[in-house]
């Protein structure tokens, strides 16, 4: 019997104008897997520790045990695999929850099975796991969990993802009020159309956003972290939030907005010490709309998922 452990971390998705195109990993929080092969032929979840008892223990119900499967089955083998699901990322937080727990159990299996294909190529088998989990199979949270800084996905139709090449240092704040929204909602309330108006908005930001990191130019990418799109929307979802993104700005951050499908709040800065001042900014004014709340501060991380222990 082979054994492995594997970690993958939180990201933020959309980084707001990047819906669906565009997020990044963090160093922490992050979702740990324990795999175990041996001679069943099935893939099985044995154990799911930190949810709770909200999520399915069936495999073909749980983005670890699906992404397992997908992957398996692209190589034609029947090989029986047991998981072990350690959640150390509140569900519905808009910090790639779902997305975490397949990465992790992708990179594991990988690793078992000869680490046959690359960071890049896992990407499909993640999507098809983040279906099961919201309905839609979207890339830009397991593609920066699996291939870890920036990551673009510049079309879905064929897959076409891109690691940005970011040339500053960034720091991301993570603040997450103790309320839950599930994605599935938040993709509902969204408009299937846009204004010409807005796509141009929406495509200048990004453009600039991508220029501003290349170019490790702050001020750009502070200009550029606006979204006219989703956030409009989502925000009614946070109580507070645009009195929090407000303070965010004032403590210094670069920019605010809702991480994934929120309710998580993320904020970039140019240094450790503001990305800890915005987040006791951002947390103080939560409590005002007497909401608790955790934070979390890293760096951008640029390996994404990684092996603990074999």
């Amino acid at each position: 019997m082979k054994t492995i452990k594997a970690f993958a971390p939180a990201t933020v998705a959309n980084v707001c104008c990047g819906f669906d195109v565009l997020g990044f990993a963090v160093d922490f929080p992050g979702d740990e897997v324990v795999l175990k092969l041996n001679n069943s032929k099935e893939v099985t979840i044995s154990k799911i520790v930190g949810d709770g008892g909200r999520l399915p223990l069936e495999a073909t119900k749980n983005t670890a045990g699906v992404a397992v499967q997908s992957f398996l089955q692209s190589l034609g083998v029947d090989q029986g695999v047991e998981i072990e699901l350690y959640k150390n990322l509140p569900l519905g937080s808009g910090m790639g929850s779902s997305a975490a727990s397949g990465v992790a159990a992708l990179v594991a299996i990988n690793e078992l099975m000869g680490n046959i294909k690359s960071r890049e190529e896992l990407v499909p088998f993640a999507m098809e796991a983040e279906r099961i989990a919201c309905g839609s199979a979207h890339a830009d949270n397991v593609a920066p969990s699996l291939m870890g800084g920036f990551v673009l996905i510049r079309d879905y139709n064929p897959l076409d993802v891109v690691k940005v090449k970011v040339n500053l240092d960034l720091y991301c704040t993570l603040v997450h009020p103790h309320i839950e929204v599930k994605t599935s909602d938040s993709r509902r309330v969204l408009r299937s159309s846009i204004s010409l108006r807005d796509a141009i908005t929406q495509s200048g930001n990004i453009a600039g956003l991508m220029v501003g990191l290349a170019q490790a130019d702050p001020l750009l990418i502070s200009r550029s972290l606006k979204d006219v799109i989703a956030e409009p929307i989502r925000a009614a979802f946070i109580p507070g939030f645009e009195q929090v993104k407000l303070r965010a700005i004032e403590a210094g951050a670069l920019g605010c907005g809702i991480s994934g499908s929120g309710p998580t709040l993320f904020a970039l800065s140019s240094t450790h010490e503001a990305s800890l001042e915005v987040g006791e900014a951002m947390q103080l004014e939560f409590l005002k709309s007497h909401l608790k709340s955790d934070i979390y501060v890293s760096k951008i991380n640029p390996e994404g998922a990684k092996i603990l222990a074999r």
